[in-house]
Formats: C-alpha cells, sequence, structure tokens
C-alpha cells in the first residue's frame, strides 16, 4: 500500500514533476477525506431537512472544537519539510513523532472538553430544537472519535512535509470504502443490525477514521517512506513541541477564527429557518467539495516551499507556490462554471425539498464565481504556512472574515431581497477580499527569510 518516495523528491528533480507528483495524490487524498461528509450528507438527507440541519450544525461545533488540530498540522509539515530540505532525517523523524505526540494529548483534550458543552453549543448556535435534538447523539459520537481525527491529521501531515502524499491517499481510499460500506448498515439497519439513524451516520465515520489512523501508525512506524518513527521519537521534547507550537499557534487562531466565523454564520442564517439550514449545510459541503483541488496544490505548495527552503532554493520555492496557484485557478473556473449551469440538479441530488433546492441554488449561483479568488488565498496562504509564515495568513483571515463576512451578513440580510442571498454574498465578498490580500502579502517576499 505504501508508495516508496525516497527518489520522487524534490530538489533536483524538474519542478512540474515535483509539483503534480505531489498535487496529484493530494488532490485524490482529499478528495475521498471530503466524500466522507458527502457520504454522510448523501444517506442523512434520505432521513429529511432536520436531520440534514443536525448533521450541518454538528459539523460546525466540530470545527470550533479542532482548532490546534489544523495549527499542528501546518507546524509539523513546515518543520519535517524544512529539515528534509535539508537533508536531516533524524530531526524530520523527531519532529514527526513530537506532532503525533501533542495530536493525542489535544485531541483528548478537545474532545473533553466539547463533550461536557454538547447541548450549551448547540444552544449557542441558535439551534431549532429538532435540529439540536438529533444532533445531540451525532455529536457526542464524533467527539468520542476526535483523538483518532487528530492522530490521523498529523501522520498524513508528517508524511506531507516528508513528500510522501501517496501513503494518506491510500489510507483514505481504504477508510472511505469502510465508510460507504458501514453507513447505510448503520443508518437504516439491515437483518439484526437496527437503523440508528445520524446517530449510526457518526458510528460509521468514526470507525473509518480509527483505522485510518491505525494504518498512518503503521506507516510511519515501519519507516516505508522517509519518515522511521520510533517509540523514542515520542518522547516529548518540550523544545521541539514549542518549536512546531509557534509555528502551529496562529494556524490554530486562524483555524479558530474561521471557525468561530462558521459558527456566527450558522446562527445567522439558523434564524431564517430550518429549510435554510439545510440549504447552507449542502451548500457548505459542496463549497469544501469544490475547493479540495486548492488544498490538495496549497499542500503541494508548502511542501515544495518548505523543502526548498530548506535547501536555500528561495527562488523555486516562489516558482512552485506560483504554479500551483495557476493549475488550481484552471480548476475553480471550471467547477464555477459547472454549478452555476446546473444548480438545482446539484442541490437536488442531496434533498429534493423544493425550498431546500431553490435556497441551495441560490448559494451557488452567488458564491461560485468567486472560486478564482479562493485559489489565490488557499494555495499562497499554504505556500506561505510551508515557509513557516504562518502570522501573517492569521491576520489576512481575521480581516477577512471579522472585518467583512460577518459584519456585510448582517447588514446585506437586512436590505437583500430575498435576505438569505445578502448572506451568500457577503461570503463571496470575503473569498475575494481574503485572495487579493494573500497575495499581496505573498507578492513582496518575505516569507522567503522566515526562520523555523
Amino acid at each position: 500500500m505504501p508508495h516508496d518516495s525516497r527518489n520522487s523528491l524534490l530538489p533536483g528533480h524538474s519542478l512540474t514533476r515535483s509539483l503534480t507528483g505531489l498535487a496529484a495524490p493530494m488532490l485524490i487524498g482529499a478528495l475521498l477525506q471530503n466524500l466522507q461528509s458527502v457520504i454522510d450528507m448523501f444517506w442523512v438527507g434520505r432521513l429529511g431537512p432536520v436531520a440534514v440541519g443536525a448533521v450541518a450544525v454538528s459539523g460546525t461545533i466540530l470545527m470550533i472544537l479542532f482548532p490546534m488540530l489544523m495549527g499542528v498540522s501546518v507546524g509539523t509539515v513546515a518543520l519535517v519539510a524544512r529539515f528534509i530540505g535539508a537533508g536531516d532525517l533524524e530531526k524530520a523523524n523527531a519532529a514527526a513523532g513530537q506532532s503525533l505526540t501533542l495530536s493525542v494529548l489535544l485531541g483528548a483534550a478537545s474532545g473533553a472538553v466539547g463533550w461536557a458543552f454538547t447541548l450549551p453549543l448547540f444552544e449557542l448556535l441558535g439551534t431549532p430544537p429538532e435540529i439540536a435534538a438529533a444532533g445531540e447523539p451525532f455529536l457526542r459520537i464524533s467527539l468520542l472519535g476526535s483523538a483518532t481525527v487528530f492522530f490521523l491529521f498529523q501522520a498524513n501531515a508528517a508524511l506531507q512535509g516528508a513528500g510522501d502524499a501517496w501513503t494518506p491517499m491510500w489510507i483514505m481510499l481504504i477508510s472511505n470504502v469502510l465508510n460507504i460500506v458501514l453507513e447505510p448498515l448503520f443508518i437504516f439497519g439491515l437483518g439484526p443490525l437496527p437503523p440508528m439513524g445520524v446517530r449510526g451516520a457518526a458510528l460509521a465515520t468514526v470507525l473509518a477514521q480509527a483505522l485510518a489512523a491505525l494504518l498512518s501508525m503503521h506507516a510511519l512506524s515501519a519507516g516505508r517512506s522517509r519518515l522511521h518513527v520510533t517509540s523514542r521519537q515520542w518522547r516529548p521534547d518540550w523544545n521541539l513541541c514549542w518549536r512546531i507550537l509557534r509555528i502551529g499557534i496562529p494556524g490554530s487562531g486562524q483555524m479558530f477564527t474561521r471557525s468561530l466565523m462558521s459558527a456566527v454564520m450558522m446562527r445567522i442564517v439558523a434564524g431564517f429557518g430550518t429549510m435554510a439550514v439545510a440549504a447552507y449545510g449542502i451548500g457548505m459541503r459542496l463549497h469544501m467539495l469544490i475547493l479540495m483541488p486548492a488544498f490538495a496544490f496549497g499542500g503541494a505548495a508548502a511542501t515544495l516551499v518548505g523543502q526548498n527552503l530548506g535547501a536555500n532554493r528561495p527562488a523555486v520555492a516562489a516558482r512552485a507556490a506560483w504554479l500551483a496557484t495557476g493549475l488550481d485557478a484552471l480548476i475553480m473556473l471550471a467547477a464555477a462554471g459547472v454549478m452555476l449551469t446546473v444548480p438545482e440538479p446539484v442541490i437536488r441530488f442531496f434533498n429534493a425539498d423544493p425550498e431546500v433546492v431553490r435556497l441551495g441554488a441560490d448559494y451557488l449561483r452567488i458564491v461560485s464565481p468567486f472560486y478564482l479568488f479562493a485559489a489565490l488565498g488557499i494555495v499562497l496562504g499554504r505556500g506561505l504556512n510551508g515557509a513557516g509564515d504562518s502570522l501573517a495568513p492569521m491576520i489576512v483571515t481575521i480581516l477577512s472574515l471579522w472585518g467583512a463576512q460577518v459584519p456585510l451578513a448582517l447588514w446585506f440580510s437586512r436590505i437583500w431581497n430575498p435576505p438569505i442571498n445578502g448572506v451568500w454574498w457577503a461570503m463571496g465578498v470575503a473569498i475575494l477580499l481574503h485572495g487579493l490580500l494573500i497575495t499581496a502579502w505573498f507578492s513582496t517576499g518575505r516569507w522567503k527569510h522566515q526562520k523555523v
């Protein structure tokens, strides 16, 4: 299963070959990872709008609890990539080991906090009572599996930093196959297996993620990629942990800002009723699926930037980030074209309620044209993270989300007709602003001198 990347990487190979060799499996892996959410939404959609809303709100809450997950991933990729580029495999292994130790501690803490405040979190978002009641069991089961999600993300981040994108891809493929099999069985029941509804959707996803985490641990400990993490490297090294966190904390701040904004947006949308929440949930899942190529190319850019900076090749690092951005921009334009052409059938695939279809189609028509700027913001932002410059993307995210999206959503929803379309337009403006600001900062080149 694991792909040996020892001879596929990076300085010394053509830039296009290195980029596509990383981006292709990252894209497939990212799509597979998000496919789990789409699978949830597809089967849960058969249970009606309340169940769809329950999964959507639960997903928003989970993102609030996991800011450190992405932050530690940023630090892991930056350090492992820099050490690999410099040819120091021992330090790369140590950084990977410490990221796994941090993942276990942070995953357990996030799960415990979320479990203790499950119902208050639903209430905080202004969730309709019927959606909160359906979402509580889904969220509780998901929280029990949070440690496995943390571990999986950090293991994949370490492999990514080392340039091995194939192993995470195969792991996610196996995990998704299991999820596809278990999801309808647990939701609707079969034979002696009772139907569990949304509770079954959560249980199927957690089991699939647990298997993926075990496979990732095996890949790192077996040494089949450039990394070979032993039990010795799991022992806490607080200096190295701090170096990971020093880069990761701004990344965590960025994710926390984005997650908190998602919660605020969910509360705003919840004021328009259950159908609006269902349409928003479907639209956001589609939105994240469409942006997966941007995350994949951004991941490839982060690895190439970090490794080439470690090898003292800053000009190559910059070219890699721009090339990745250009390729993703083409994909975003194509995706926007599809969403603008057939929005109703796309929404109807998940839920056939006429009101949900109408609201969701409006969402796609308004937000899709801004995907080009999402490519700029995401790919170049990940490139900055790969250089260890995580503070600038955090500041830009705060400005675009809290300085633009949230206040505009409140304002536009009062002056627009229909009001919910004002919320969709506010999201598009924020994507535009984020992309332009990230591009401006990246163009200064200050990240080339970032110390990790």
